[in-house]
């Protein structure tokens, strides 16, 4: 860069006649006026701009690894450029599974009186138990596992199930193998990633490496074929299934409690959407005979109370279940709770106890039954359409499959052609494409609208 300069005095060399000037031959840089004006120097000054400082501290690797963004955070960007480009278009969202509808009145009530109490001398608390409110813990126990001999102190409440997932790696380490259905819930192979727990993504077939993908698919009714699969340390299992909306059966589950038994593996099971099951498929792992020795069950109140933003869920670790060198599991998972976390909110614990009155029972069933027509309006629309539907009756979640096609791309064109927003199958793994998943909380305007669309796109 040059800057123009200014001296009051005259150079020796300088040319005395008006209006022009010379260079001087010792100094090129020098303009020179005249005797009456003032010199001008053109000067080289160093660029402002500065290069970013940098730490000492490398990247963790294993972040490297992951590919992308998350799922949803890039679902929301894509909408958000949609959008931009069509600021009047009403865009609808059947993407992620963020409920929408009010909570019940019976449940923040309850909410609003503990919150109203903290404002009190009586009222008041600070720091609970890092496992959560004994009453609270029993109140789970006695409803979801009343005759499955789960105790309170099996129960670990927390911020929610995803939380307890990210403890639960944490808990496990890096040195254990995994496996997860495929497609799954995007957290189970992304925190495994982050832990060090895969191998490099392979490009070709869309996985990482060390990860045991357990394909599930329509051909074997969305449960794996356990003969083909290896030996692993962990086993994430979901069910009722996100994405596909499938619920397992009693006899699928028995033989899946029997596989991490004879292999010695210890089962993940999320039970965040069992309130949703219809027919007599179990709604928690310990239903079947032994789990409690191979399992342990993640829930959440997310989508049972729209509790997606108060943040309360628990996790179930039985005392049964035991590492290789006889130490308890729930150890573990105990220390992991009270070096990283202090409890969920006191408020959140208390809406908690209201939900699991009885008649916090009986809004939550309501309000899932309001989700589950919204799922019944949209399985009628893409059946109606001669799409292959699956999921959708144990489930907020229709698996809708459009063979030969990329998920994204259908992902794409639903977006462009119709401002409603999906999730593509891809995004839960290599097995999810060519399908793509409708969510059903929405407000019932919108999910009628959306079906409008559809059918107004594929007729």
């Amino acid at each position: 860069m040059y800057s123009l300069m200014s001296s009051p005095s005259i150079s020796s060399s300088s040319s005395s006649f008006l209006g022009q000037t010379h260079f001087d031959s010792r100094n090129p840089n020098a303009c020179l006026p005249t005797k009456d004006s003032w010199i001008c120097k053109c000067v080289a000054t160093p660029s402002t701009e500065t290069t970013a400082h940098t730490t000492k501290v490398s990247r963790n690797a294993n972040m490297a690894k992951l590919q992308a963004g998350y799922l949803f955070p890039e679902i929301a960007r894509r909408r958000s450029a949609h959008m931009l480009k069509y600021p009047d278009a009403q865009v609808i969202s059947l993407g992620i599974g963020d409920t929408t509808e009010p909570i019940p009145e019976v449940i923040t009530s309850g909410m609003a009186k503990k919150a109203h109490a903290l404002s009190t001398l009586e009222g008041y608390s600070g720091y609970g138990a890092e496992q959560g409110e004994k009453q609270l813990r029993a109140a789970i126990a006695s409803t979801f596992y009343g005759d499955l001999s789960i105790e309170e102190s099996d129960i670990f409440v927390s911020d929610g199930a995803k939380s307890d997932i990210s403890r639960l790696q944490v808990m496990f380490g890096s040195n254990v193998t995994m496996a997860v259905q495929d497609p799954s819930y995007p957290a189970y192979v992304d925190l495994s990633v982050i832990l060090g727990q895969t191998g490099q993504f392979q490009k070709d077939v869309e996985k990482y490496g060390n990860i045991e993908y357990m394909k599930c698919n329509p051909e074997n009714g969305f449960f794996p074929d356990l003969s083909t699969v290896s030996r692993t340390d962990i086993i994430f299992f979901c069910s009722p299934y996100n994405p596909t909306g499938n619920a397992a059966t009693r006899e699928q589950l028995t033989r899946l409690v029997q596989f991490a038994k004879d292999n010695g593996s210890i089962l993940v099971y999320d039970s965040g959407y069992a309130m949703y099951i219809s027919d007599d498929s179990p709604r928690s792992i310990f239903e079947i005979p032994g789990a409690k020795e191979v399992a342990i069950e993640v829930s959440s109140f997310s989508k049972y109370a729209g509790f997606t933003g108060v943040r309360l869920g628990w996790t179930v670790v039985p005392k049964e279940l035991l590492y290789s060198d006889g130490f308890p599991v729930a150890k573990d998972f105990n220390r992991i709770e009270c070096t990283t976390f202090n409890a969920a909110s006191n408020i959140s614990q208390a809406s908690g106890l209201a939900c699991l009155s009885p008649e916090g029972l009986e809004a939550m069933h309501k309000l899932v039954g309001f989700y589950k027509e919204n799922t019944n309006i949209i399985m009628e629309t893409f059946t109606s359409l001669g799409f292959s539907v699956y999921g959708g009756k144990n489930a907020p979640y229709v698996w809708v499959h459009f063979p030969g096609q990329s998920s994204w791309d259908v992902f794409s064109e639903i977006l462009e052609k119709t401002h409603v927003v999906t999730t593509p199958g891809s995004g839960f793994g290599p097995a999810g494409d060519g399908f793509i998943r409708v969510c059903a909380f929405s407000h019932r305007g919108n999910v009628l609208e959306a079906c409008k669309r559809f059918k107004r796109l594929y007729k």
